[in-house]
């Protein structure tokens, strides 16, 4: 399932009858905004970040109705780990790439403050 079709109305309902849904939704996403930053591909990297901003917008709003049980919250914890991964690997890629951006703007910005 590619992340940028996760957001339809269908899929939209059955992820808020399950929660773990989302954490495996953002999941799915963090990994095709890694592949996308391994390829250079940063236009998608941003598209990537948005659907993944929407859906953590919906899970915000489900986990107010819902909470997960024991075994859930051991899978998210898992879930979220591997989240973060991709995500402190996607920044080590585009560090070159912001300081580049960086020194175009002509400011002087160290992209290591950014996170």
């Amino acid at each position: 399932m590619n992340a940028t079709d996760l957001i339809t109305a269908r899929e939209t309902e059955q992820l808020s009858r399950n929660l773990l849904g989302y954490y495996e939704a953002i999941e799915t996403a963090s990994l095709d905004m890694l592949q996308a930053a391994r390829d250079g591909d940063w236009d998608t990297v941003v598209k990537l970040e948005g659907a993944c901003a929407v859906l953590i917008e919906q899970l915000k709003h489900a986990s107010e109705t819902r909470a997960l049980g024991r075994d859930e919250r051991a899978l998210k914890s898992r879930i979220m780990q591997r989240i973060l991964f991709n995500d402190a690997e996607i920044r080590t890629l585009a560090e070159p790439w912001l300081h580049d951006l960086s020194r175009m703007m002509g400011t002087s910005t160290d992209p290591k403050k950014m996170h």
